[in-house]
């Protein structure tokens, strides 16, 4: 039973597997900076990929000495109405991206993932996502000076 159990585990981590390799065909696939550059923008996908690759051996390693869930973990029903949210997030972020800008879009993913976690407080969740966003995109747009996309709040953060 724990052997049979553990086999959806190890897809899991096979695909994070595949994932990182994913991340790293698109780190390298970034244009290489010129000489005087010290940090190119390929180094945090490629932070990114290695630390995914390592994450999804680990996974593996659990999974294939019998998984690392327990009988009672095992035993629960899986939410599709909390994955749905999840997804509804990650889907709403690609859509509104480009359009809305990266605090509203990013926003709305908070949102809907804290919803799909089980959080009944939508506006509550909303001040908190506001905030990291708005602090994120300071980080990415002042210090780094990476243009992530502003949307309409361009002008108020």
């Amino acid at each position: 039973m724990r052997h049979a159990a553990a086999r959806e585990e190890t897809w899991l981590a096979v695909a994070v597997l595949v994932l990182a390799a994913l991340i790293a065909i698109g780190a390298w696939a970034v244009p290489t900076p010129p000489p005087h550059v010290k940090v190119g923008p390929a180094v945090l996908p490629a932070a990114v990929a290695v630390l995914t690759l390592l994450m999804g051996a680990g996974l593996l390693a659990a999974a294939l000495r019998g998984g690392w869930l327990s009988d009672e973990e095992r035993a629960e029903q899986v939410s599709y109405l909390q994955l749905g949210w999840v997804l509804l997030g990650l889907a709403a972020n690609v859509a509104l991206i480009g359009l809305a800008g990266f605090t509203i879009a990013s926003t709305v993913l908070f949102v809907c993932v804290a919803r799909g976690f089980g959080s009944r407080r939508p506006l509550r969740d909303a001040v908190i996502a506001v905030v990291f966003a708005a602090l994120a995109y300071l980080g990415f747009d002042t210090v780094l000076g990476i243009r992530i996309g502003a949307g309409p709040l361009g002008g108020v953060i």
